[in-house]
């Protein structure tokens, strides 16, 4: 093993510990859960960060988001946790279930039908757990 593959494995070790020592959960970590770990951001901090603070003459956090929605489903749709979080912003930063799935279906023709078909059930399966969650 090279000198560089050993700090490599020690640093992601080092990491996995750290994490674990923060929330045991993590231990047993699987990305298909990744998207559970975070809560959503507040929208007025989704604004200071994702939003026109940096910028006042810039776009809003629900304009950022919904590009990078965009730019998750072309890149073929792959990065479900990630399209689940920037959904789950989206909605937060004042974003529709129709301007959501407006852009998922703007960007099948750059990600192609199976990308735009993956990011859609992505976005229902959120939109799912947001109706169960105003049902409770």
């Amino acid at each position: 093993m090279s000198d560089f593959a050993k700090t490599y494995a020690q640093m992601m070790e080092q990491g996995a510990a750290a994490l674990r020592a923060m929330n045991p959960a993590l231990a047993e970590f699987t990305p298909e859960g990744f998207d559970k770990l975070f809560p959503t951001m507040p929208h007025d901090w989704m604004e200071a960060v994702f939003g026109n603070a940096f910028n006042p003459e810039g776009l809003d956090a629900k304009t950022r988001l919904l590009i990078t929605l965009g730019g998750l489903v072309a890149t073929g749709a792959m990065a479900t946790p990630q399209i689940k979080l920037t959904v789950r912003h989206a909605i937060e930063a004042g974003a529709t279930e129709k301007e959501i799935a407006e852009t998922i279906y703007q960007m099948g023709m750059l990600g192609g039908l199976p990308a735009m078909t993956r990011a859609l059930e992505l976005a229902q399966a959120v939109f799912a757990e947001n109706n169960e969650e105003g049902d409770v």
